[in-house]
């Protein structure tokens, strides 16, 4: 079988190969192919991640390429990991939202908003190129952000193969695991809400509820990302459940805006800066005969991107490792799994019948009551050899459905905005989002995002 990756020269690319080729036999893929519009990007990330992987499996072909056709071609699974207008953009969508007064974060609210304006428009026609291409029971796996928001477009026009990913929710799963020190397959919990907009509830450690237990655990709040919300917080919310981080933007938005505003720089700026400086120092490097280096260049920059990870949003930075791995002890290492790792679960589930449970953005079908069917929400889901089905959560209580609602109405207003280049559409998604909240300043952020990306949203009506 054959995996596709389009955007295979980002940064993160040396780590998805790493999950791909650690799962590769177990789920009876022969053939992987990366695949980036940016050649100077493809021949640095892409060529680490390509040796990386040869290191690992040499039976496995892996490849790179330019051409997106040969990239679909016959391909079984294809994973979407995209930045349309690169690390530029993102400091634009931030910035433009800043001076508004509005929080820029490159997944929620305006930010969000203008990523999907130009990601959104080059992913469906990557999706009529895999119509055209691929096999014809392809499956979809979209990381690009804002993923519920570009998920919810995507199926919006009948591209019922796409399956939204994002490593958060089983990335606090792992913090919890490494706290109550069991195995994954020990701990099964609920996540309901939309990507980026979720909570978590109904905890239970080998067939026990330990739900009362660990929210009263007081290392919950200083070893996890539990550490960024209030204890009131979470008490007001039920008591019974935890909170995806993202959800900090909603619930502290003036202290998030008041905090980047003080920081010399934006997380986008500071991202740009990280990145154009590993790029200069990798690319005069011959990576095939001194991968070593290449890769110790790479995990010193990658690192300190990770160690700064809210930092200037929230004040505190992400608990991450400070020491920088050799490549031998990288390959050597467990694999993570990481949003690649979602994706690869649900092909072995697909492919072996296995039944498993994960978190992913697909339509509701009745999962959430007071949705649609059609809207795409983040959730658990049942997976077996025909596919994903979101597990029953029922009714959702008024604090958090209000937020899920609301926010909902602006994902499918945004889409319907980018799909038909409706400004009228867009005005009125981003005056309900309930980061902006405001007819004025929706019409300012609207017409400024329309300004600056004039070259990936074209003509709008």
């Amino acid at each position: 079988m054959k995996l596709a990756v389009l955007g295979g020269g980002g940064v993160r690319s040396p780590f998805l190969a790493k999950s791909i080729v650690a799962n590769c036999s177990k789920i009876g893929l022969t053939e992987v192919i990366f695949m980036d519009n940016n050649a100077k990007k493809l021949a640095i990330y892409g060529k680490i991640a390509q040796l990386v992987a040869k290191k690992m499996d040499p039976t496995l072909k892996f490849s790179t390429t330019t051409d997106a056709v040969e990239a679909v071609t016959d391909a079984d699974f294809v994973i979407t990991t995209l930045r349309v207008g690169e690390d530029k953009a993102r400091t634009y969508d931030e910035r433009v939202a800043l001076d508004l007064g509005v929080l820029g974060q490159e997944t929620t609210g305006a930010g969000g908003f203008a990523m999907a304006m130009r990601s959104i428009p080059v992913l469906l026609d990557y999706c009529k190129l895999i119509d055209q291409h691929a096999k014809k029971n392809v499956q979809i796996f979209n990381f690009t952000n804002p993923s519920g928001l570009v998920t919810q477009a995507l199926r919006s026009q009948g591209y019922n193969n796409v399956y939204g990913v994002c490593d958060a929710p089983s990335g606090f799963k792992i913090q919890l695991l490494e706290l109550l020190k069991v195995e994954d397959n020990e701990l099964s919990m609920q996540c309901f809400g939309l990507n980026h907009l979720s909570w978590f509830r109904k905890f239970i450690l080998n067939g026990k509820d330990i739900t009362k237990d660990l929210m009263s655990n007081e290392r919950l709040y200083s070893e996890t990302e539990m550490h960024i919300f209030d204890p009131e917080l979470v008490r007001l919310s039920g008591g019974d459940m935890m909170l995806n981080e993202y959800l900090y933007f909603f619930y502290y938005r003036e202290r998030a805006v008041e905090s980047i505003l003080k920081s010399k720089q934006t997380r986008g700026e500071s991202i740009q800066d990280i990145n154009r400086k590993m790029t200069a120092d990798l690319e005069n490097l011959d990576i095939e005969a001194d991968l070593e280096k290449a890769f110790d260049i790479f995990t010193t920059y990658y690192l300190e991107r990770e160690n700064s990870y809210m930092a200037a949003e929230s004040g505190e930075g992400r608990a991450c490792p400070k020491s920088v791995p050799t490549l031998q002890e990288y390959i050597e290492a467990p694999d993570e799994g990481g949003y690649a790792g979602v994706a690869l679960r649900f092909i072995d589930a697909v492919n072996t019948g296995k039944n498993i449970e994960m978190v992913l953005s697909v339509p509701n079908n009745g999962a959430i009551e007071g949705l649609e069917d059609e809207d795409v929400v983040e959730i658990s889901c049942k997976i077996d050899k025909n596919g994903a089905y979101p597990v029953k959560i029922g009714k959702v209580p008024d604090f958090q459905m209000n937020l899920i609602k609301t926010v909902k109405f602006y994902e499918k207003m945004a889409a319907k905005a980018i799909i038909e280049k409706n400004r009228d559409a867009a005005v009125i998604a981003l005056t309900a989002h309930p980061l902006v909240n405001s007819y004025n300043l929706a019409t300012k952020l609207v017409d400024k995002y329309l300004e600056v990306h004039a070259a990936y949203t074209g003509d709008w009506k």
